[in-house]
C-alpha cells in the first residue's frame, strides 16, 4: 500500500498524546476514523484532531472500507476479539501493550493474523525511540565489553485508588489487564532488555499480593536468562513506602556499566567505562509512539521494517507468564 488510512478503536488518554496525533504527522499515513463506545468523548476527540470519522461501533469502523490498517487501543481483553475481527477484514493491525493478557491470547493472534495473511504488530514503542536506541548502540560499539548481567528495578508508592473496595482502574482487574501492574508497566522492561540484550530464555519469578487491595500482585521478583550466558534479575515493588520511587535498569559488562530509566525519557543514560564517566541526554519526542509508528508505516510501504512485532510482542507475555507462573 502507498498511503496507510488508519482507524482506531479505543480513543482514551493514550490516544491522546503518546499515540493518535502521530498518525497524521507521518507521511503517507493519515487517521481516517476513531471508536468508542461514548458518543459524546469520541466526537469531541475526532474534533479536536480533526478525525473525519468518529463511531461508537467498532464494526462500523472495520467495515469502512477507506481504512487499511487498524490500531486497537483498548484494555488487554479486547485485543484478540478485535484483532480476530480486523483480521478478517484484511487490514493490518496495530495492538496496545501488553500485546494480550496471556501468552496463549497471543499465540491465537498470531495465528489468525497468518490465516488472513495480514500483519501484526504490538506497541512497545520504546523499540524505536532514540533513547533507547542510543543504548544499543553503545552495547554494539562494546563500549562496557561484554555484557553479562542486568538488574530491573522499579519501585512506586500504591495510588489512593488502589485501596477502594470496588475499582474502576481496570489496570487492577486481572480479568479485564490480566494481572496488575506488573502487566502494564514491567512489560515495557521485560521488552526493551529482550530487545538490547536477546530474546529472554528463561524466567522464573515470585510473587505476592502484600499490602493493596486488588487480586493482581503487588510485588514481584525475577530471574531471567539471556542469550551469551548473560544473567538478569527484577524487582518491582507497587506498594514502597512514602513517596519512594526507583526506575532503573543496570547493565553490567566486562569494562563498564550502563544505566539508564525505563520511564523517564529525562533521566541521562550513564555509562562507566575505563574511559571515565558519561551521560547522554535523548528525550523522548512529544508524541512517544511516532517513531515505531513511522516504521510501521514504513513496513507496510515495503521501504522499512518494524521491530516491534506480534511475534517479540507474544515473547513478553511469555515471560510474564512464567514469572507469575503458581
Amino acid at each position: 500500500m502507498d498511503i496507510v488510512n488508519w482507524g482506531i478503536i479505543g480513543s482514551g488518554a493514550v490516544c491522546e498524546v503518546k499515540s493518535g496525533p502521530a498518525f497524521n504527522k507521518i507521511e503517507h499515513s493519515n487517521l481516517v476514523a476513531v471508536m468508542r463506545r461514548t458518543k459524546d468523548k469520541v466526537e469531541d476527540f475526532a474534533h479536536r484532531h480533526q478525525v473525519p470519522h468518529a463511531y461508537t461501533d467498532a464494526e462500523a469502523l472495520i467495515n469502512n472500507p477507506d481504512i487499511n490498517a487498524i490500531y486497537i487501543a483498548t484494555p488487554p481483553n479486547m485485543h484478540l476479539p478485535y484483532a480476530i475481527e480486523v483480521a478478517k477484514a484484511g487490514k493490518a493491525i496495530y495492538v496496545e501493550k501488553p500485546m494480550a493478557r496471556t501468552y496463549g491470547e497471543c499465540k491465537n493472534m498470531i495465528a489468525i493474523s497468518q490465516k488472513y495473511n495480514v500483519p501484526l504488530f504490538v506497541a512497545y514503542y520504546r523499540r524505536a525511540l532514540p533513547y533507547f536506541l542510543k543504548v544499543k548502540e553503545l552495547l554494539n560499539s562494546k563500549a562496557i565489553g561484554r555484557p553479562t548481567s542486568v538488574l530491573i528495578e522499579l519501585y512506586a508508592p500504591p495510588k489512593p485508588e488502589d485501596f477502594k473496595t470496588e475499582h474502576d482502574n481496570w489496570r487492577v482487574i486481572p480479568e479485564i489487564s490480566g494481572g496488575g501492574y506488573f502487566h502494564d508497566l514491567a512489560s515495557h522492561q521485560l521488552d526493551i532488555v529482550s530487545f538490547l540484550l536477546g530474546e529472554i530464555t528463561y524466567a522464573i519469578g515470585h510473587s505476592t499480593n502484600s499490602v493493596a487491595e486488588y487480586d493482581a500482585p503487588d510485588i514481584v521478583s525475577a530471574s531471567l536468562g539471556f542469550p551469551k550466558g548473560i544473567i538478569g534479575s527484577g524487582l518491582w515493588n507497587f506498594v514502597s513506602t512514602g513517596n519512594h520511587r526507583k526506575d532503573l535498569i543496570t547493565i553490567q559488562g566486562t569494562e563498564g556499566s550502563i544505566e539508564f530509566s525505563c520511564f523517564d525519557g529525562n533521566a541521562p543514560i550513564i555509562l562507566e567505562n575505563g574511559e571515565g564517566r558519561c551521560e547522554y541526554s535523548k528525550p523522548y519526542p512529544a508524541h512517544v509512539q511516532q517513531p515505531l509508528i513511522q516504521t510501521i508505516v514504513d513496513e507496510l510501504r515495503g521501504v522499512g521494517k518494524c521491530a516491534s512485532t506480534g511475534t517479540t510482542g507474544a515473547q513478553t507475555n511469555w515471560v510474564i507468564d512464567q514469572i507469575l507462573k503458581a
